[in-house]
């Protein structure tokens, strides 16, 4: 079973961190939020005094039958997922983790989802509500415990992939989803073209696929859903059946980038490429493609960046130095001058004083 926290300490650990943001304010120093550390890879730069949220820890509410839960920002990861397979619940969306440590605030704050985010969305899909510490010192709540709960703008799914530059996650209410009664991976031999092909053939027809993975000549598909189901796409579909354990350790080596793949050579950096999922090869070198096409994965130096970066805007996406980064060249592609001019908006309107994780996105202090 889970352990939350009572109220008088939860309102204690937000008291201090309240109280340490107001100060930094005062002073101009910048603040660096920081949870387990798992994803202090991702993003520019690390700037600034630390701010713990670890003591934002525990499973606030948890309803099984309503299938939502509420946890501290500084909740584990791995503890919340673990309350949750005791009831057969879990995060559809596969967050990955990068270590023991991560937190459900680092989660969200990073916005990253696993192998099924094509099928089942992504982390902003799943976030029903948050609490945060703005950069004004000020505890707000958006959103709430239910799907239909938003009146005027959704800032609760705001924060996914703000990376903290917007607010301190200090809890987050999210939708959780009954396990799939069965589960199975076929694996084919294909090209990465035909393999496409095929993932768009096999995504106009009602077949339970929830992740697909080609790298070197072979795509494996995961499937999820009722048994019935599952047997019947296991007949249409054909392929090579691949051994539970083997395939369960599979894909969570995907999720978590412990696969022989994503393993750097010195000088070399990971690119992370969101294109459509009918985009044509980008033939820069060793791929691996996730999210039936929409994900792709390669390993360039950064200076290679004009080169990538062309070609996932000729393909219709972007690309972000995802590990490997020397600080000169962007993390993020940079955006077009309208979203730029909203995201100021956004960074002014919470955190006036620019205190909160200053350059996480971008080389501005």
């Amino acid at each position: 079973m889970w352990t939350g926290f009572t109220i008088a300490p939860m309102q204690a650990v937000l008291d201090a961190l309240t109280d340490k943001l107001r100060k930094a304010v005062e002073q101009g120093r910048p603040l660096r939020i920081r949870g387990g550390g798992t994803k202090d890879f991702y993003g520019q730069f690390l700037h600034g005094d630390v701010l713990d949220t670890r003591p934002l820890a525990g499973i606030l509410d948890y309803e099984p039958s309503e299938l939502v839960v509420t946890v501290g920002a500084g909740t584990r990861l791995g503890e919340l997922q673990a309350a949750l397979a005791e009831r057969r619940q879990y995060l559809s969306f596969e967050p990955p983790q990068f270590g023991s440590a991560g937190t459900v605030g680092g989660m969200v704050a990073a916005g990253l989802a696993g192998p099924a985010r094509a099928s089942v969305g992504g982390v902003r899909e799943h976030v029903l509500g948050v609490q945060i510490l703005s950069g004004k010192g000020e505890l707000l709540n958006f959103g709430g415990q239910v799907m239909k709960n938003v009146a005027g703008y959704d800032v609760s799914r705001l924060m996914a992939g703000a990376l903290g530059t917007l607010g301190v996650i200090t809890q987050v209410s999210l939708k959780v989803l009954p396990l799939p009664p069965a589960e199975c991976t076929l694996v084919f031999e294909l090209s990465e073209t035909s393999a496409r092909q095929q993932l768009n053939r096999w995504g106009s027809q009602p077949l339970p696929i929830n992740a697909s993975c080609w790298h070197a000549g072979h795509l494996a598909v995961r499937l999820r859903g009722a048994h019935a189901a599952i047997e019947a796409a296991c007949r249409h579909m054909g392929g090579t059946l691949l051994e539970p354990a083997r395939a369960g350790k599979q894909w969570s080596a995907l999720r978590d980038q412990r696969l022989p793949f994503f393993y750097l050579d010195a000088g070399q950096a990971l690119w992370r490429v969101s294109v459509p999922d009918t985009a044509t090869p980008l033939n820069l070198g060793p791929t691996l493609v996730e999210w039936h096409g929409a994900l792709r994965w390669l390993r360039l130096p950064p200076a290679a960046a004009p080169q990538v970066r062309a070609a996932a805007a000729r393909a219709g996406g972007h690309a972000t130095l995802f590990r490997g980064g020397d600080g000169r060249v962007p993390v993020f592609t940079p955006l077009p001058p309208a979203l730029a001019r909203i995201h100021a908006q956004l960074k002014q309107a919470f955190d006036p004083a620019g205190i909160l994780n200053p350059g996480r996105m971008s080389t501005d202090f």
